[in-house]
């Protein structure tokens, strides 16, 4: 199962953490994880792309895993536009859950 790990402050969303294999399908084949990894890559460039800042992006092969946080000091135009890409992106992982709730949880 793959695992989304959603941390927050007292602002909303500060960092996603995706972790694992869904099971769905063999790896390559899996179109859980593809999802799941579409949607925290895009996670990751948009915050770049849009709200202009370089995210904290930490990833390894074994155990699979990637997490994107914010980093300090952001201005508040920057933090209001990272806030609601991080945001937009748990609502992606919120749906694909629904959908595939046997292989993917949100925590």
């Amino acid at each position: 199962m793959t695992r989304v790990v959603v941390c927050r402050d007292e602002r909303g969303v500060r960092s996603l953490t995706v972790s694992g294999h869904s099971g769905y399908a063999e790896s390559g084949r899996d179109i859980v994880c593809a999802a799941v990894s579409t949607l925290i890559t895009t996670c990751a460039n948009a915050l770049e792309s849009v709200a202009g800042i370089r995210p904290n992006v930490s990833h390894s092969e074994r155990p699979v895993m990637i997490q994107v946080a914010l980093p300090g000091g952001l201005s508040p135009a920057s933090e209001h536009d990272a806030r609601i890409i991080l945001r937009t992106a748990e609502q992606g992982f919120l749906d694909i859950a629904a959908q595939y709730p046997s292989y993917l949880q949100i925590i």
